[in-house]
């Protein structure tokens, strides 16, 4: 098969706010988390997506020691992309937040592109649990892709609605990516867009001819989207990080559960998964992290 017969299938392997009590699979330590990036890897996916956790109370953590860690002890076991967050989690400071690209120099890192209500809501009464402004601002947003080509990192520009492709657009003139880019198609986030073909269609006829675009779904948003990114050329995230369950009511026995499913479905497409090396083609990467 081509290239472009190949789709990306990335493990977003914990997130900021999943934790074991609602999965026990969430990985909180290094070795759990170069445990479950090797599952991935040997399931199917080309790329391992990392928000570091401090180990004892498994709340996210801006460590670089930490993260330091994780990231040598996947590259040592083996050849996986690793897409380091600059979310990392609510309260962390841009400065923070930029630091895990300028110190460890990832092939890729997210680079989230416009600020937005980002809430835990009850789908049944219909009632906000809790809520935070996610700021990402215009400066922000241009500082951090500039960091990131200073640093020959790809960033994975993840959209929550419409707006973040508009964003995107209008800074792109400053020459300040690395190009091609590359999207992250978030669904399903309360304050975001929801899973739906008209805004999936959407998405797709804003970004730039020769974009490379993913789709990530929250809870039931993510086989969904999956589905049509396989049908459509695009390429796929799952893990716990976004979704906790493997179907519905059943709960993944880890990310790498997910990746199976998602290899299945690749296939049923007549695609197949992409391995490290060619996902490093497609998204035009040039190499391994600085650990």
């Amino acid at each position: 098969m081509s290239l472009t017969d190949k789709c990306i299938i990335t493990a977003a392997l914990a997130g900021a706010a999943t934790m074991k009590s609602q999965n026990p699979a969430v990985p909180y330590t290094v070795e759990e988390f170069v445990e479950e990036a090797y599952k991935c890897y040997n399931s199917g996916a080309a790329i391992v997506h990392i928000h570091a956790r401090d180990p004892e109370t498994g709340l996210p953590t801006s460590s670089i020691d930490v993260l330091r860690e994780i990231v040598k002890g996947i590259t040592e076991k083996c050849p996986i992309i690793i897409n380091l967050s600059t979310a990392i989690g609510i309260g962390a400071t841009p400065e923070e937040r930029i630091n895990v690209v300028k110190q460890l120099k990832p092939e890729m890192a997210s680079l989230n592109t416009n600020s937005m209500n980002f809430a835990l809501g009850d789908w049944k009464n219909y009632q906000i649990l809790g809520e935070t402004v996610f700021t990402n601002t215009f400066q922000m947003l241009v500082d951090f892709a500039k960091t990131m080509k200073e640093c020959g990192t790809k960033p994975e520009l993840e959209v929550y609605d419409l707006g973040g492709i508009y964003n995107t657009l209008f800074v792109r003139n400053q020459g300040i990516f690395v190009e091609p880019l590359h999207y992250q198609f978030v669904w399903g986030v309360l304050g975001g867009c929801w899973l739906d073909l008209a805004n999936f269609k959407r998405f797709m006829d804003l970004i730039p001819e020769d974009a490379t675009w993913s789709t990530c779904g929250v809870g039931p948003a993510q086989f969904r989207g999956a589905f049509i990114a396989a049908v459509e050329g695009g390429h796929i995230r799952v893990g716990l990080e976004d979704n906790i369950t493997v179907r519905k009511g059943v709960l993944a026995q880890g990310s790498w559960e997910q990746v199976e499913k998602a290899v299945k479905i690749v296939e049923l497409a007549d695609r197949e998964p992409a391995t490290p090396d060619e996902a490093r083609q497609i998204l035009g990467l040039k190499g391994g992290p600085e650990i």
